[in-house]
C-alpha cells in the first residue's frame, strides 16, 4: 500500500527556492536539500526527481509568483508610471537590503545554468517573453492615459524596461551597496518614459 505524502509540496518548493537562492545550484548539495527542506532523501527524489527537476519546479514557482503580483499590480493601476516607479523602489530597497547579495534568483539561474542547461535557458527566456508582455501591457495603457511618452514603441519601452529591472538585480548581485547609483539608474529610466 501506498504512503500518503506528510509534508507541503509547496513549502518544500519555497524552501527549495530559499537554499538555491543563496547557495546557487551547483553551491547546493543533495545534503543541503535534505537538511533545509527537512525531508528524508527518499521523499525529496520520490516527490522532485532529481536535484535539477527540483531546481526547475522552484524556479518556476518562484516567476510564477513574480508575475502574478507583477500583472495584478499593473492591471489595478490608475497610474502606470506611479506603480513601475513602486516596483523599481522595491527593487531597490530590497537590493540595499541584501547582505547577503542574493541578487535575484532568475538573473542568477540565468547566469550560473542557461547557457548549459537547456531547460532553464527555457524557462528564463519563456520568463522574459512574459514580463516583457506585462510591461507590454502597462505600457500601452500609460500611453493611452498620457502618463507614459508616445515617442518611443511600447514594445522597445517594455524591453528597456525589463533590462532595468534586470540590471539592478545583476548590480544587488555583485554587491552594489550604493543607493546614488540606483537613484541614478531610475532616474535615467524614469526620463525616458
Amino acid at each position: 500500500m501506498a504512503r500518503t505524502k506528510e509534508f507541503d509540496e509547496d513549502k518544500a518548493l519555497d524552501k527549495a527556492i530559499e537554499i538555491f537562492w543563496c547557495k546557487g545550484y551547483n553551491g547546493t548539495s543533495a545534503q543541503d536539500l535534505v537538511t533545509h527542506l527537512g525531508l528524508s532523501r527518499s521523499s525529496l527524489y520520490d516527490t522532485f526527481g532529481d536535484k535539477q527537476k527540483l531546481f526547475s519546479k522552484a524556479l518556476r514557482r518562484y516567476l510564477e509568483h513574480g508575475q502574478e503580483a507583477t500583472r495584478n499590480l499593473l492591471n489595478q493601476s490608475e497610474d502606470i508610471k506611479e506603480s513601475l516607479t513602486e516596483i523599481f523602489k522595491q527593487a531597490v530597497i530590497e537590493s540595499l537590503d541584501d547582505r547577503m547579495t542574493k541578487g535575484c534568483f532568475v538573473v542568477n539561474a540565468a547566469v550560473e545554468l542557461a547557457m548549459h542547461d537547456e531547460e532553464i535557458a527555457k524557462i528564463v527566456s519563456d520568463n522574459r517573453q512574459t514580463v516583457e508582455e506585462i510591461f507590454l501591457t502597462a505600457v500601452k495603457k500609460g500611453q493611452q492615459a498620457g502618463q507614459i511618452s508616445t515617442q518611443l514603441e511600447a514594445r522597445m519601452l517594455a524591453r528597456f524596461i525589463f533590462n532595468n529591472y534586470t540590471g539592478i538585480r545583476v548590480l544587488a548581485r555583485s554587491g552594489e551597496n550604493d543607493k546614488k547609483v540606483y537613484d541614478d539608474i531610475l532616474k535615467a529610466m524614469f526620463s525616458v518614459l
